[in-house]
């Protein structure tokens, strides 16, 4: 065998005659438009970016296996958790929210948690957070939620102020807002840290049964934070610390690996729950509906080329398979459809046929043609119903998930509110009840850090008067004390 490298050649499979020179006229003449190799490679240079996401733009991600650790046949007919020991291959992509691509990973802010198995009957992708709750309730919200946490269309800067001025208007995200500025919002690493659906979904069984669910992805190394000045220092050593630590862990061969645990409502539930079930700002508390252990996912190998298999990565919360379903949660409604759309704009109409977004079963569909298709059915018809044996839907075996909705007028409208609905009870539980001692001090020090970074003055006393402050009257004094704001009855 020739120790010989390959011959370069051009996207066309074409020989090249060299890598480092231009062909020109004589040794200083004008470069020539005939070099076809060399406006092939310009012109592809000037387009190997595709358009960022929105959010969620800074991330890495990873290959594994979703293992079944419990029958879980009683609550779905989904066919890759139908028995125990069965393993269904999956990719992870981590991210960050607000950041963008060469933001530091370890800033402050909500962690992506996104799972693509590869399941018999279809991808079904989980679209979630590192957090059991979310920031807004209704999709209205969701853009401008992004927009404040994002760069003012004047100055080009990330602004702490409109920020600020989003959340103290909106009181339904005191309780994300809460985790974020506790050491939950500074993850040591990817691997340190839960992950969740936080959005309600629906399971239903072979029987017709169904179910409300959330998902708990719970890691198995154990939660590791760092402080507000931890994370801050390392932004300044490494920029991309989790990308390479989830890397380079893979790489040693310590794989790591999460337990899913479900918390699981029974249908006819959900009308009286002391709490709206399907309020993604609000928890189902661990008393009412615990958790029960269903599988394991372990990541194992790490991406082979990160453009085509991390940035081309595209996630759809409309990616659901047979005993899964949306719920009435307005969030996972408004997402089933942005989700896809926003991967069609960035790569394509055709990009479910990029192998990382492949499904391992068969695609029959009457969908045809579009930038960039490579699959193809051959003669086979392009259109339903037809004479010749094209694919058929089949409502007796797949029906659609559904719920029951009470006649009412079409309307716009908050969600109708449950006995113990506020949206300030469960950050107080959290405050009170779940940070120990010294993570509530961490707490008052990141708000007021927070606060304190270009906050208007009459921003800073809403968000102590209408906010800190109802969410526990001891925290918003402790906060209002470190921003030199006068306290309530002083």
């Amino acid at each position: 065998m020739s120790d010989q490298p390959p011959n370069t050649t051009t996207d066309a499979g074409a020989p090249v005659a060299s890598d480092e020179y231009s062909l020109a006229v004589g040794g200083s003449g004008p470069v020539l438009l005939q070099d076809t190799y060399l406006i092939e490679k310009l012109a592809h240079f000037v387009r190997e970016r595709v358009p960022d996401r929105v959010y969620h733009v800074k991330g890495g991600g990873a290959f594994g296996y979703f293992e079944v650790t419990a029958d879980a046949t009683q609550w779905t007919k989904a066919a890759f958790l139908n028995q125990v020991g069965k393993r269904t291959p999956l990719f992870v992509r981590f991210s960050s929210v607000a950041g963008e691509e060469g933001y530091p990973d370890t800033d402050r802010d909500v962690r992506g948690f996104s799972i693509k198995f590869y399941t018999e009957d279809g991808n079904y992708d989980m679209v979630g957070n590192n957090t059991p709750v979310f920031f807004v309730r209704d999709p209205m919200k969701f853009p401008d939620f992004i927009h404040s946490q994002e760069r003012m269309p004047d100055s080009g800067l990330r602004n702490n102020n409109m920020q600020w001025d989003f959340w103290s208007l909106s009181p339904e995200s005191a309780h994300q807002v809460t985790i974020l500025m506790s050491d939950r919002g500074t993850p040591r690493t990817w691997r340190h840290m839960h992950g969740f659906s936080s959005d309600t979904y629906m399971w239903q069984n072979a029987a017709g049964e169904r179910f409300w669910v959330k998902y708990h992805f719970r890691t198995e190394q154990g939660i590791q934070n760092m402080t507000g000045p931890e994370a801050r220092a390392m932004a300044a050593e490494d920029l991309d610390h989790h990308r390479r630590d989830l890397w380079e862990a893979i790489r040693r061969g310590e794989y790591p690996s999460w337990r899913l645990e479900m918390q699981i409502m029974p249908y006819d539930d959900a009308p009286d729950y002391r709490f709206n079930p399907f309020d993604i700002t609000k928890v189902w508390p661990h008393e009412d509906y615990s958790m029960i252990p269903i599988g394991r996912m372990v990541l194992d190998r790490n991406p082979e080329n990160f453009f085509a298999q991390v940035v081309q990565a595209g996630f759809e919360v409309s990616n659901m398979v047979p005993g899964i379903g949306p719920s009435p949660d307005k969030m996972v409604l408004g997402r089933m459809f942005a989700y896809g759309d926003s991967q069609r704009y960035r790569t394509g109409t055709n990009y479910n046929q990029l192998p990382i977004n492949k499904p391992l079963s068969e695609v029959h569909n009457y969908n045809k043609d579009g930038p960039m298709r490579f699959r193809h059915n051959g003669s086979q018809p392009v259109y339903a119903p037809n004479s010749y044996g094209g694919p058929r839907g089949d409502q007796q075996r797949y029906p659609d998930p559904s719920w029951f909705v009470e006649s009412a007028e079409i309307m716009r409208t908050a969600y109708v509110a449950h006995r113990d609905d506020d949206d300030f009870v469960q950050p107080g539980t959290l405050y009170r009840q779940v940070l120990s001692s010294a993570e509530q001090d961490r707490l008052v020090e990141n708000a007021v850090w927070h606060l304190s970074q270009g906050v208007e003055r009459t921003i800073q006393e809403r968000a102590v008067r209408e906010y800190w402050g109802k969410v526990d009257a001891d925290l918003g004094a402790r906060i209002a004390r470190g921003l030199d704001l006068p306290t309530q009855g002083r």
